[in-house]
């Protein structure tokens, strides 16, 4: 697939996705689930005040929803503030993705023999949204760690994972990247719609793609897609401080792993 102009797209992409209503009609399911969602990207600790205002509740019914929702495990109290109940990791990890003969569980011991050949830390993601969602990540002691965690998001215009797999994406996914607005994490990010088009081409040509400081200031990293039948189903990637990233060694190890895991996968599927 070769990345050519961009189509407009009829319907606006909102990165943050649907808006939250605070209507009394809303289902008491959506809300907790709005309580739940205000958590991210927010710390681990939140007081009611500042759950209710997140989730655009009232705080009596904030409040309310998350009496039951410690009750059932899903939140837990210390003290005035509130954090995410350990019932949540359960059924976070019986998602597909994370089951047996799920990609993370086929790609571990690819990860750890990556990490082994680079000795710099390694991500597993996909793509959502406009977003990535790293689904493992393997780091060691030393020198500058990229600030990511398994289960969170970053934008996919700024890193290489993104990249790699918006490469061999459909017009209409790279659309809704541009039309929501390339994020500039960095003075190192893309702004240039033309310019990061450019890139993806150059991606999807040599089946790599670089993310230089543009994430995280001092960190470089090198991603390529896990293909399955032409499509980029997720990427593997390895991060370093900008000092010392031999790109080439890199690149070697990294379509190794990733087309290891490739032919895992379609083997399990078989």
């Amino acid at each position: 697939m070769s990345v050519t102009a961009i189509p407009t797209l009829a319907s606006q992409h909102d990165h943050e996705g649907a808006p939250r209503t605070t209507s009394s009609a809303t289902p008491s399911a959506t809300k907790a689930l709005q309580i739940l969602e205000a958590f991210l990207g927010a710390g681990p600790k939140l007081g009611v005040s500042e759950i209710a205002r997140t989730a655009g509740l009232p705080k009596s019914t904030a409040f309310r929803l998350l009496r039951h929702l410690e009750q059932s495990g899903y939140v837990e109290r210390t003290g005035r503030h509130y954090v995410l109940g350990r019932r949540l990791f359960e059924l976070g990890n019986a998602v597909q993705i994370c089951r047996p003969q799920g990609i993370r569980e086929t790609a571990m011991p690819h990860l750890a023999e990556l990490y082994v050949a680079t000795g710099k830390t390694v991500h597993l993601a996909i793509l959502e949204g406009t977003d990535i969602v790293i689904l493992e990540k393997i780091t060691g002691r030393g020198g500058i760690q990229p600030d990511t965690y398994v289960g969170g998001r970053a934008p996919a215009a700024c890193s290489a994972l993104g990249k790699a797999i918006l490469s061999f994406s459909d017009r209409n996914h790279i659309a809704a990247v541009l039309e929501s607005g390339l994020v500039r994490r960095t003075r190192h990010s893309h702004g240039d719609p033309a310019k990061f088009l450019a890139e993806l081409r150059r991606a999807n040509s040599e089946r790599i793609a670089f993310d230089r400081e543009e994430a995280q200031v001092g960190i470089v990293c090198a991603g390529v897609p896990i293909m399955i039948e032409g499509r980029a189903i997720a990427a593997v990637s390895v991060s370093g401080s900008a000092a010392g990233f031999n790109a080439a060694s890199i690149t070697r190890h990294l379509r190794r792993a990733a087309a290891a895991i490739s032919d895992e996968v379609v083997s399990s599927a078989a």
